[in-house]
């Protein structure tokens, strides 16, 4: 099977396809023929060597993918050869085959095509349950949502107005800017061209924002933080800019600031409970037409080095996917 193969922690540029064996079945696992793989920032945070959990060589990338059940272990119930599924992994999903735990395989709903199924659960899981468990973000509160544009971006604007919120998309350039208000913001802020702390000001009439969900970190993140609400909380998602978020504490003390880390993937073993709930409540957004999933670019798994060079140069909006043509 094609796979791309991570050999050595450095630029993504130096990623490997290769033809490898599939990988061995384990105990209660499930073999997912792979069609599509959603690609996100923590797969090149991966391939670089910064994520939380060191990976032994070689590996290949990938946190979620959609594919068909091709064989379950004995004793697995929860699906079988010829579903359509998605899957959640700590790594291999850059890849044809994949054998992944059944407690993280779900069906994927009908009619959902593979490419939308692939980058589906890990961008709207993360809005989901990051605003609901850690932001406790309410109705009537103000949202302000950073690299708005972005997958996990364009899913916190339409979780946000489910939720009630009046959403501010802050994203870099015009452009983006009108794909979140094509998305549901209320209000956009070009912070390429605009002041972010004055714009909020100016937008909430000097209130400030209640929750901000921010994936981007860096300069971004110090602006946001100054132009917030008491009693404000501050989602860390990412850092996408490449610069971790600084938190000065005199400023949590002055406004009462809470600032909350969030990590999806954690939940599947500290709160699987959490997990499953959110999942299930997102397939049905999706079923009732209530979300519209945004992936502006896809790729061929050989075209790995393109697909993560527009990630990284900020090109796309939304998700990117890798499909195999399996």
């Amino acid at each position: 099977m094609r796979a791309v193969l991570c050999r050595a922690f450095g630029e993504p540029s130096n990623l490997e396809i290769a033809e490898v064996p599939p990988p061995k079945m384990i105990e209660g696992g499930v073999r997912i023929a792979i069609k599509a793989a959603g690609i996100n920032f923590a797969d090149t945070v991966m391939i670089r060597g910064s994520y939380q959990r060191k990976l032994s060589m070689p590996f290949s990338p990938g946190l979620e993918a959609a594919g068909e059940v091709i064989e379950c272990a004995d004793g697995v119930t929860r699906c079988k050869p010829g579903d359509r599924v998605v899957g959640f992994f700590e790594s291999g999903g850059y890849a044809e085959e994949v054998v992944v735990p059944e407690v993280d395989v779900w069906p994927i709903p009908d009619g959902m095509d593979w490419v939308t199924a692939a980058g589906f659960c890990v961008v709207y899981g993360t809005a989901d349950l990051a605003l609901t468990d850690r932001g406790r973000l309410q109705a009537g509160e103000t949202l302000l949502v950073t690299g708005a544009a972005g997958g996990v971006g364009l899913t916190a604007i339409e979780v946000g107005k489910r939720l009630g919120a009046t959403v501010i998309a802050a994203a870099g350039g015009p452009d983006k800017v009108a794909v979140a208000r094509a998305h549901g913001a209320d209000h956009g802020i070009d912070y390429a061209s605009e002041d972010l702390r004055e714009r909020v000001k100016e937008l909430t009439e000097g209130g400030g924002a209640d929750v901000v969900f921010d994936p981007v970190g860096g300069d971004v993140f110090d602006a946001a933080l100054r132009c917030v609400a008491w009693g404000s909380r501050m989602l860390i998602i990412g850092f996408a800019a490449g610069r971790f978020q600084q938190i000065p504490g005199n400023i949590l003390l002055v406004k009462n600031v809470s600032a909350c880390g969030f990590q999806w993937g954690t939940y599947r073993r500290q709160r699987p409970d959490l997990m499953a709930a959110s999942i299930d409540r997102i397939f049905s957004w999706w079923r009732e037409g209530a979300v519209k999933p945004h992936v502006s670019m896809t790729f061929d798994l050989s075209e790995v080095h393109a697909a993560l060079d527009a990630l990284l140069t900020r090109r796309s909006t939304g998700k990117i996917v890798l499909t195999t043509g399996c």
